[in-house]
């Protein structure tokens, strides 16, 4: 029996080592996960404890992220810009969660914006 259940601990490991599908990026994966955790034990999930606080406490903490990640980019200190961009992007996919925002329609927007130079699609989005 045991040695069944470290079969399996080996492939869940080796499984999440291998890429996704094609389709499929890490971003992706991670909001699969924060949306798992609604509903779950404050207690046992810092995702779920942020749920349980509510959208403005998951946006603080973006805020917050956010800060953190510029006084790095301005410090030009590259280790620490890369640790508080992952967790600015973990906090902005947990208040997307928050709200049922999918990240394939952050996608499809950046694809539909993809070859437009940011003055054009600025004045485009005036004109709406």
């Amino acid at each position: 029996m045991a040695k069944n259940k470290k079969a399996k601990k080996k492939a869940l490991k080796k499984k999440r080592q291998e890429p996704g599908s094609a389709d499929e990026h890490v971003l992706d994966r991670l909001y699969a996960v924060i949306n798992s955790r609604k509903g779950a034990d404050p207690d046992t999930s810092y995702t779920a404890r942020l749920f349980s606080r509510g959208r403005q406490q998951i946006a603080k903490k973006l805020g917050e992220e956010a800060v953190e990640a510029l006084i790095e980019g301005i410090r030009g200190d590259k280790p620490k810009l890369v640790g508080e961009s992952a967790d600015m992007l973990y906090h902005l996919l947990t208040l997307w969660a928050s709200l049922n925002v999918k990240p394939q329609a952050i996608w499809t927007e950046l694809a539909r914006r993809e070859g437009l130079s940011g003055i054009a699609e600025k004045a485009a989005r005036k004109h709406q």
